[in-house]
């Protein structure tokens, strides 16, 4: 063959490397998923802050669905009935002699008959309190609650699915359903923001979310699904290069019989240009990984400030705020015993309907003269500050962790080298603003 009909040719694999090049990105965003995975540390519900969360909690809700076929209460469920087909199909061919000649083939499938399903926002609850989750939008990995193939005089297969029958039907169905079960454990990776109705975050569906997932499997199953769809394209690319490299060698072999070395130079470059793309790739989606992990390092130190700013500036309100209704409980109690005393006196002296007025629009102006409620307010806050503070600093700290340790591990230490990336210290209260305020109630 020529070397000038070998260009033409040549655009037949040429496009099979590019769509084995196209295939990296995929790849590269399976493994930058996983690594989110990795690098974020689990919080409490009563510890999310705004941003990227993973939390893990049972399902919850006032108001559960049930589901179409289990019939278990649930916040979210879709079902499906198949039926089953099949049909014998003849066709006509050809064989290796140009002599036509005709088959019988049999083709079977199924059909979905009948589907629906249910979902609703819920909470997710752990032993520190509750987080309203909104599913629309994410990627549910959810339980299969039913699962059962029956025949025509089983008394599902009308109870459940339509009274009509599909062409070439076998009388065969299929019921399926997925569910997330009231109750059930639940993982839920997504991102956090303020709720509209009360001063609460919430976990629901952003457009620059990296990732919303919620799964009755758990962490390790997702970050494996991320881990096998990462192989699953780069190898998939690495057969498609492959393949498309050996064609270029055939190719060069019939144009160049006389110079062999340039068939074996074209498989040898291919496997050494994939891997030197992929590990392009790879380097491009560390640097990004740890650029991205840095700034979550930092927004969680910035998230500590917050709370601690807050506990600095609330504490004093309500502590003066409990000694104003202290002291004006006492005093409101000290004039009704005055009144109680003359009015002991009076009805002595037969005059009670003179005090009766004053001591009705006290009632009617002071309804709640008990200040035990705001006491309780007082202690309930604190307890939930400092349980808010301590839970911000584990999360800082798991995610300074999480970044210190991509700093030490081969090959993320080249990359962080080359970057000038350096370790964050582990979060310690010091400075004299970060001490908690003294909640003093004497006078």
């Amino acid at each position: 063959m020529p070397g000038s009909e070998i260009l033409p040719i040549l655009a037949i694999p040429a496009i099979g490397w590019g769509v084995a090049l196209l295939l990296g990105w995929p790849a590269a965003r399976a493994a930058r998923l996983r690594r989110f995975l990795l690098d974020t540390p689990t919080s409490k519900t009563k510890g999310v802050f705004i941003g990227h969360v993973e939390v893990k909690g049972t399902a919850e809700t006032q108001v559960p669905f049930t589901s179409h076929l289990a019939e278990r209460p649930c916040v979210h469920y879709t079902w499906s009935v198949g039926e089953h087909w099949s049909r014998l199909v003849t066709e006509t061919y050809r064989d290796s002699k140009g002599n036509t000649r005709t088959r019988t083939r049999r083709e079977s499938g199924v059909h979905i008959v009948a589907s629906g399903g249910e979902s609703q926002p819920f909470y997710l609850k752990d032993e520190t309190g509750h987080l309203l989750v909104r599913p629309e939008g994410a990627r549910l990995e959810t339980l299969t609650v039913f699962r059962e193939t029956v025949p025509r005089g089983h008394p599902l297969y009308y109870a459940k699915g339509p009274r009509g029958a599909v062409a070439h039907s076998d009388h065969l169905r299929t019921f399926t359903e997925e569910a997330i079960p009231l109750h059930h454990p639940l993982f839920v990776a997504g991102t956090a923001r303020e709720r509209h109705d009360m001063v609460a975050a919430e976990i629901a569906a952003a457009r620059d979310a990296p990732i919303y997932v919620i799964s009755v499997h758990g962490e390790e199953s997702v970050g494996r699904g991320y881990a096998w769809a990462y192989w699953l394209w780069a190898v998939f690319g690495g057969v498609i290069a492959g393949a498309s490299s050996f064609a270029i060698a055939h190719l060069l072999r019939q144009a160049y019989p006389a110079e062999p070395y340039l068939a074996a130079a074209a498989v040898t470059g291919g496997i050494l240009l994939y891997a030197a793309y992929h590990l392009a790739i790879w380097a491009w989606m560390a640097f990004n990984s740890l650029q991205r992990l840095r700034q979550r390092v930092r927004a969680a130190a910035a998230n500590i400030d917050v709370e601690l700013k807050r506990r600095h500036d609330l504490f004093p309100r309500l502590v003066e705020t409990v000694k104003g209704a202290r002291v004006h409980e006492r005093a409101t109690q000290e004039l009704v015993a005055t009144l109680r005393r003359q009015a002991v006196a009076r009805r002595e002296a037969g005059d009670v309907a003179a005090v009766s007025p004053a001591i009705a629009a006290i009632a009617e102006g002071y309804p709640d003269l008990g200040a035990s409620a705001a006491f309780l307010e007082l202690q309930k806050t604190i307890s939930d500050t400092e349980t808010r503070i301590a839970l911000s600093r584990e999360y800082h700290n798991g995610i300074v962790a999480s970044f210190n340790a991509r700093l030490l591990v081969v090959p993320d230490r080249l990359v962080a080298r080359l970057a000038g990336m350096k370790p964050f210290a582990l979060f310690e209260a010091k400075a004299l603003e970060r001490e908690a305020p003294r909640v003093a109630l004497a006078e």
